[in-house]
């Protein structure tokens, strides 16, 4: 029997997978939380080194997983994620638009376990799969530097660890100290960017 509309989550149900080593660090800041909140660190904003799919690039990905076994709608946007290393992380309102298009189609079933909803191929569904790329999501990794992010990453962390102990240890003037040096430290990073635009208007 098909079902239709989205599955919903509560605060504690999202994105439990591969999260904790990130959450453990963020834990550490207190109430500022990480100095960083865009990618690669949060994940989200403009640029940055994720890729962009279109929305044949979603519909191949949910047929390439659901060839391997029945998958929640979120479990698909998390396996994606992990199976393309992190240069693609679909958003919701990406995958469940497609989810639905294609149980309209006959080439998804869904049926309802525990609250969520549960997609499978039908029989239709898995011919389309088999025919279909097997990676889709490799695609969107193509083409970037994972040397250079690892090195990124590598900063970053250091820079959050850094300061996750002198917000632990530190006295209260230290740890203002520690603040003065993140905030100088994102705005000479935006000057590194100001500095490229003023000399590609000379050029």
């Amino acid at each position: 029997m098909r079902h239709h509309g989205h599955e919903h989550f509560g605060p504690g149900q999202r994105g439990q997978r591969g999260r904790g080593e990130f959450e453990g660090r963020r834990a550490a800041f207190g109430p500022f939380g990480p100095p960083f909140g865009g990618p690669p660190f949060g994940g989200r904003g403009r640029g940055g080194p994720r890729g962009r799919a279109r929305r044949g690039d979603v519909r191949a990905s949910i047929l390439a997983l659901l060839r391997d076994r029945p998958m929640h709608g979120y479990e698909m946007i998390q396996e994606i994620a992990e199976r393309s290393a992190g240069a693609w992380r679909p958003s919701p309102g990406s995958v469940y638009p497609t989810l639905q298009l294609l149980e309209d189609e006959g080439l998804i079933s869904s049926a309802s376990e525990g609250g969520k909803k549960l997609f499978a191929l039908t029989d239709e569904g898995r011919v389309e799969a088999e025919s279909g790329s097997q990676a889709p999501w490799e695609e969107v990794g193509r083409g970037v530097d994972w040397e250079s992010m690892q090195e990124i990453r590598q900063a970053g962390f250091g820079l959050m660890e850094a300061f996750a102990q002198v917000w632990k240890t530190g006295s209260p003037e230290q740890r203002q100290k520690a603040v003065a040096v993140i905030n100088d430290s994102r705005k000479r990073l935006y000057l590194i960017l100001a500095d490229q635009d003023d000399q590609s208007d000379e050029s």
